[in-house]
């Protein structure tokens, strides 16, 4: 199945996270919230199995389409239920994108005790979350977001929940900050309407986005938004992994 283009920051990260991986055992692996498929992908493609959580319907679909050649061979199946409470052996990797931050104050302390339980002796859990509290703005009111990371907040929630920072990077500086007033003025005008729906609501419709030019894009534009021309702006990434700014935080630990 050919991939549709992604947002850049969605690439950048996925650029990022391709380079951690690699120096990984290949395993198993559980993504909690993995929306259309994507990190499930890319981490069957890199020789992990596993399993996928979502709670939204149509992303499940769609993960499943998108992970149909791994789940015919065994390597992958996609669950449309909470994590919170399926049975599930353990695992060599327990990963979440943009999950955390939809968590009152309970289910994000459930998170870490439960990713403790179910991580292998040895195992890790990376969480990609939204950085930078001084850019909360409408797309996290949109989404169901409770929270943006800060470096600090992230160690001392990993100090809090005995869990070993392994790595701590903020990503997607600095073309995500240069893209965010653009992308705000996107998501205000398509998903407004969305502020009227429970915090729950916009949690499980965040599985599943269709915002023109912000989380999809013509097939055309994959001339332009693929990793080869996305080079530059992963070594300025990676350049910047400690600024304060960074839209994204990316956490890898161990209990």
């Amino acid at each position: 199945m050919n991939i549709p283009p992604q947002p850049p920051g969605t690439i950048l990260q996925q650029m990022y996270l391709k380079e951690r991986l690699r120096s990984l055992k290949r395993g198993e692996f559980i993504e909690v919230g993995c929306g259309q498929g994507y990190i499930s992908r890319l981490l069957l493609d890199l020789g992990w199995r596993g399993m996928g959580y979502d709670l939204n319907p149509s992303a499940v679909q769609k993960a499943t389409r998108l992970n149909q050649a791994a789940i015919a061979q065994c390597q992958y199946k996609v669950n449309n239920e909470d994590w919170f409470s399926a049975q599930d052996s353990k695992v060599d990797l327990i990963i979440s994108c943009m999950v955390l931050e939809h968590l009152d104050d309970f289910k994000e302390s459930h998170f870490f005790n439960r990713c403790k339980q179910m991580l292998k002796p040895g195992g890790r859990m990376i969480l990609l979350v939204p950085g930078s509290p001084k850019h909360w703005g409408i797309e996290d009111e949109i989404a169901g977001h409770y929270r943006r990371y800060s470096f600090s907040e992230m160690q001392r929630r990993l100090e809090q929940f005995n869990f070993s920072q392994i790595h701590l990077a903020g990503l997607t500086y600095p073309l995500s900050n240069w893209l965010l007033p653009m992308s705000n003025l996107l998501v205000k005008k398509a998903e407004q309407k969305k502020l009227k729906s429970t915090m729950q609501e916009r949690t499980q419709a965040s599985g599943d986005r269709s915002v023109l030019f912000k989380t999809s894009f013509p097939f055309l534009l994959k001339l332009i938004l693929n990793e080869t021309l996305m080079y530059p702006f992963h070594l300025l990434q990676k350049a910047n992994l400690t600024h304060p700014h960074a839209l994204i935080l990316y956490a890898e630990a161990t209990p």
